[in-house]
């Protein structure tokens, strides 16, 4: 099961279209309609922080969210979610240079995790007007997209499962994002057996 964390945006029920379609059970709670302890019962495979219309500041729980499960339930953020995850590890979120609503970008990656496979640049979504400040991403986490003009467009985690990425793949701009959302899922160990797999979340650090 999986539990998207809804920052009451419109987006997140085409997020979750996407991943039931992947064959996904996907529960969605709001951000201020659930515990940690709730959530720590649920015990949910992965988790999914949705985009939404204001700062990590005002996120409801998605920062606790992050900093409480981030060790071990893989994670992926969109948008708000992305820097949500990069502001519950110390990275600035601040203005971007230019608004971004419903505009494309070239977005290019290091192949690696949920870029697996894909061209490279490739056509992305953006709906947005904060950025993670590049100077400020402390040493755990590390830039993985990249518009063509230096914007942070998607970060990793280097020990732990965390996945953000800054644009919108539910969008019908990025023609690729069921990709990207089916990349993260197929890291998620399905059992034992692969626990120790180099294609899983488990061995993150070896993807750095």
């Amino acid at each position: 099961m999986i539990l998207m964390i809804d920052n009451y945006d419109s987006f997140t029920f085409n997020l979750v279209q996407y991943l039931r379609q992947l064959g996904e059970d996907v529960r969605v709670h709001r951000n201020d309609q659930i515990s940690l302890a709730e959530i720590e019962e649920m015990n949910p495979a992965a988790i999914f922080l949705s985009p939404g219309p204001c700062s990590p500041k005002e996120a409801g729980i998605t920062v606790d969210v992050i900093r409480r499960f981030h060790r071990h339930i893989p994670m992926m953020g969109v948008c708000l979610g992305h820097q949500s995850i990069g502001y519950a590890f110390g990275a600035e979120v601040v203005r971007a240079d230019r608004i971004m609503h419903g505009k494309i970008s070239r977005i290019n990656h290091d192949g690696k995790n949920v870029f697996k496979g894909l061209p490279n640049p490739f056509p992305a979504g953006r709906y947005h007007s904060l950025i993670l400040k590049r100077g400020s991403l402390p040493d755990c986490l590390c830039v993985t997209a990249e518009t063509e003009d230096g914007e942070i467009m998607g970060i990793r985690h280097r020990e732990f499962p965390v996945e953000g990425i800054q644009f919108h793949p539910e969008s019908i701009l990025t023609p690729n994002g069921k990709r990207i959302l089916r990349n993260f899922l197929n890291l998620l160990p399905s059992g034992e057996d692969e626990v120790n797999s180099p294609d899983n979340f488990r061995t993150a650090a070896a993807y750095i």
